[in-house]
């Protein structure tokens, strides 16, 4: 795929990061203040409930940004992004791509399966597709299906991780795709999305950071939670979807299970469609990087602070290696 569509997208970035949709938590709110601070906010079709508040979400986004734009004609305004659970279960999708169509959405980050009867659509209207993978044989179906950029979960990150290290899964990737790649695993501070670059990727992929944000629609027990958390406090397991994902313990023991001893998950439970229960709504999700978040701010905030610690660790590089002989 064509450096054409990296380019295009750093041109209107003030930082190499895309926000992750994170369900519940991402919403119009949260995805208006990551693109007000250069970097690109997204969240998830399935947020909206009823499905009919998609539309109204995405005119609010983009009648806001349009409107700073008028405002402050130098800001730099990210584009947005809408992601859609493609698993078989989505009985939403295809009304929540055609809204998508209506307004032309920029960028769709698709997951859980290949996204073969997607892309063609979303090229139709000019956008672009970024797919979530987590290892070799899912990235090689995405470019198969013909997408623009890969998405590599890893190890660490939140929501439903990979079980790859970063260094492994990018390094393989790079073998095949020299297209547009976004990193995420416990990717919170600046010197993070700085280490993504070094590594190889394109863009880092940051969730869990965001959930402790005042724009985030996540419970304030919820933000607290993470403030407090550390990495041990993070289960991996498949118990709550049928899809192996990363949780805070402390959620789940107040919502009276025994984070060490849950029972088998059953994988016929996978469900992202309308119907589906929310028995579990206060199991929270969060990534290995919690340990790097002291406090609730607002996104403005916390974008300065990425830029200020990325800008700081390439001149720390910068200084450590001044006259070295390599």
């Amino acid at each position: 795929m064509p450096r054409t569509t990296v380019t295009q997208l750093y041109q209107n970035l003030s930082l190499p990061v895309i926000s992750a949709p994170m369900f519940i938590v991402s919403g119009p709110e949260l995805v208006i203040a990551q693109c007000a601070s250069g970097i690109i906010g997204s969240m998830p079709a399935l947020n909206a409930r009823p499905q009919s508040k998609l539309a109204e979400w995405l005119t609010q986004i983009e009648t806001t940004l349009a409107e700073l734009k008028r405002q402050e004609p130098d800001r730099i305004i990210a584009p947005y992004a809408i992601n859609h659970i493609i698993h078989k279960s989505n009985d939403r999708l295809a009304e929540d791509m055609a809204v998508c169509a209506e307004h032309k959405v920029p960028l769709i980050i698709t997951s859980l399966r290949a996204p073969n009867d997607v892309v063609d659509a979303v090229h139709g209207w000019g956008g672009k597709v970024f797919h979530d993978v987590t290892t070799m044989r899912h990235a090689r179906k995405a470019l198969d299906a013909g997408v623009d950029g890969l998405i590599l979960v890893c190890s660490g990150a939140g929501g439903h991780a990979g079980t790859l290290s970063p260094f492994a899964l990018l390094a393989e990737v790079r073998k095949i795709f020299d297209g547009p790649i976004a990193l995420s695993g416990a990717i919170s501070r600046g010197q993070d999305v700085l280490a993504a670059r070094a590594m190889g990727a394109d863009f880092a992929y940051i969730g869990t950071r965001f959930i402790a944000s005042h724009e985030a629609q996540a419970q304030d027990n919820y933000k607290e939670m993470l403030v407090q958390a550390q990495a041990n406090d993070i289960l991996y397991t498949p118990f709550f979807t049928g899809i192996p994902g990363n949780y805070l313990k402390p959620s789940i023991a107040a919502a009276g299970l025994d984070p060490e001893n849950l029972p088998v998950a059953n994988p016929d439970g996978t469900n992202f469609g309308s119907t589906r229960t929310k028995a579990w709504r206060d199991i929270w999700g969060a990534g290995q990087g919690v340990g790097s978040i002291d406090s609730v701010l607002s996104v403005e905030h916390i974008v300065d602070k990425l830029k200020q610690e990325y800008h700081q660790a390439c001149l720390s590089l910068n200084d450590s290696f001044a006259g070295a002989h390599i």
